[in-house]
């Protein structure tokens, strides 16, 4: 599979999720994105608007603990793929999106995830490449 969406701007993305209160992504992850997050963990992730839904009524706390998991899971695909330097974790996922609320952590914590993501897609579509003139 070739990513097409690489190059997010995980900052903004985060900051207008934020201010909509996670219905942002509802649309976005639908865009592709959720197909994409399948492809790279090598398994069908719990859709996020299954997880939206089911945070309303726990103050979307199992909203974030359902991303803080996807982000750890990318980060060991990171890893695994030799990719260095920062990438996304449960920790900094989780800890950005409660502690750091006041200081727009959220969007610090997406931007992060984003990054993390692009990182993996640029590698796995360098592969591809060099799989296909191979």
């Amino acid at each position: 599979m070739r990513f097409r969406h690489t190059h997010r701007p995980g900052f903004l993305l985060g900051f207008i999720d934020f201010f909509t209160a996670g219905l942002f992504f509802l649309v976005y992850m639908r865009r592709g994105l959720q197909d994409e997050l399948d492809e790279i963990l090598g398994r069908r992730t719990q859709r996020y608007g299954v997880a939206y839904l089911l945070g309303i009524p726990t103050l979307f706390i199992y909203t974030l603990v359902w991303m803080a998991r996807i982000a750890e899971e990318l980060r060991a695909k990171a890893l695994e793929l030799g990719i260095g330097g920062k990438l996304t974790s449960y920790r900094h996922m989780f800890d950005w999106n409660v502690f750091g609320l006041p200081l727009c952590g959220p969007a610090v914590a997406t931007a992060r995830f984003f990054d993390t993501l692009n990182k993996v897609e640029t590698e796995l579509n360098r592969r591809q490449k060099m799989e296909d003139k191979a």
